[in-house]
């Protein structure tokens, strides 16, 4: 896994358009990081929808824009720091406002995926059985009852983290752990035979979490993360992101995803 992600963080594409780069105001070569999350981005094939994403706003912006992959405990650390300009798909709370800004593209809902052995109807069924474990990818935060859930475990030590999905899913086969967190773009790992028959999923009954552009207060004046925000506002009004999630989900899943109230 250490290797895997040596690997990944060494694993720079840079995409480059000089067509409109003064114009846009790009005044240095900017960097931007995936993390490998599902339908958001595998790095065995080098897709995904924040690829596409990152993409697009590339090509539009005529920036120099290099693109690296590596764990999203490291990706928030170097947002913080300014040592990174960009990443995709994050979520905000009051702590990560403190350093990052958002331009949102999309929302999704959470839910508990179980163990069918475990016993668990509900969420209450879950946090009151000690015996069972939770595991959570590091660095990830969900939406509120599924936040208050993993709180509430990580204090009883009934949290085991990972780097990413794959290694949980393996957990949740061994039975190390008995549940696990997952979101609409983990879906396919579902179609998978084994998992599917011996897991269950539970809902959380909270609104949509707003997924956004993350971008460094640090490393961006208030003005470029208004011009990136701006352009990221262009990819939505004109069906660009609809039409990038329609390419992994249906229609009317990929509607329901980025249609949000309010979101600019």
């Amino acid at each position: 896994m250490i290797r895997r992600y040596l690997f990944a963080s060494l694993l720079a594409c840079c995409l480059v358009s000089s067509a409109g780069a003064t114009g846009y105001g790009c005044a240095r070569a900017y960097s931007l990081a995936l993390h490998e999350h599902g339908l958001l981005y595998t790095m065995a094939t080098d897709t995904g929808i924040d690829k596409d994403v990152a993409d697009e706003l590339i090509r539009r912006s005529g920036c120099k824009v290099i693109v690296n992959v590596m764990p999203r405990a490291r990706i928030w650390q170097l947002i913080e720091s300014g040592a990174l300009d960009f990443s995709l798909s994050g979520i905000t709370n009051p702590e990560r406002e403190k350093f990052a800004s958002f331009a949102w593209y999309f929302s999704n809902k959470y839910y508990l995926l179980v163990r069918k052995d475990s016993g668990v109807g509900t969420h209450a069924d879950f946090e009151r059985n000690a015996r069972l474990q939770l595991g959570v990818i590091r660095s990830f935060r969900y939406s509120e009852s599924a936040n208050r859930l993993v709180d509430s475990l990580y204090q009883a030590n009934r949290v085991s983290q990972a780097g990413g999905l794959e290694p949980l899913y393996q957990a949740l086969m061994l039975n190390h752990i008995q549940g696990m967190i997952i979101e609409p773009f983990d879906y396919p790992a579902l179609d998978e035979k084994r998992i599917r028959e011996a897991s269950s999923i539970i809902a959380f009954n909270d609104p949509p979490v707003l997924h956004g552009l993350i971008m460094s207060k640090t490393a961006l004046s208030p003005e470029e993360q208004e011009r990136w925000r701006a352009l990221l506002s262009e990819m939505r009004k004109d069906g660009t992101i609809r039409r990038i999630f329609e390419k992994y989900f249906k229609p009317e899943m990929a509607m329901n995803m980025v249609n949000f109230p309010g979101g600019k």
